[in-house]
């Protein structure tokens, strides 16, 4: 089981309990999650795939489905778009979140099964479970922890695997 309690300031997981970042706008109940807010939503969420910069780390030993992450890749948070809460390639003609960036905070990326069957916008996008930067910032809703631990966590999720995020 792996929970994330963002008022402990901490996700636990296979045996071991390590700190992380949250949201800048705090904990929301998911039905009130809304594009921009910088809520992390409470929830139950999937463990989609993962998503890995090529030239920061080794090929995985994972379950997980994943994928490298090219330059041009992005993830669509522009309500108005059809790809709304999807990867998109960049340049994309609605706005999108740039995955490919140079602070390390996408290096590993979990994709979680936030808002994602389907999308409806405006109640979320691009949740992820991603790396902390070096300041510890918030993050703008996702779960953040530092990389060598969720890249040590990879080789032990699996298909089926959810993220319990509480209060």
């Amino acid at each position: 089981m792996i929970i994330a309690s963002v008022g402990a300031g901490t996700v636990t997981a296979f045996g071991e309990t390590v700190v992380a970042s949250f949201g800048k706008g705090g904990a929301i109940a998911a039905a009130d999650k809304r594009e921009g807010d910088g809520a992390t939503p409470l929830g139950i969420w999937p463990i989609r795939a993962a998503l890995l910069r090529p030239d920061r780390l080794a090929a995985p030993v994972t379950r997980l489905p994943w994928r490298w992450l090219r330059p041009g890749d992005g993830w669509s948070d522009g309500i108005d778009d059809p790809a709304y809460n999807r990867p998109v390639s960049l340049p994309h003609p609605f706005s999108a979140e740039t995955l490919w960036r140079d602070d390390h905070v996408y290096d590993v990326i979990i994709v979680l099964g936030h808002n994602d069957s389907p999308p409806l916008a405006p109640l979320g996008s691009a949740i992820f479970w991603h790396c902390t930067p070096p300041d510890r910032r918030p993050t703008q809703g996702c779960v953040a922890v530092d990389r060598a631990v969720l890249a040590r966590w990879l080789a032990i999720m699996a298909p089926g695997d959810a993220i319990t995020i509480t209060a």
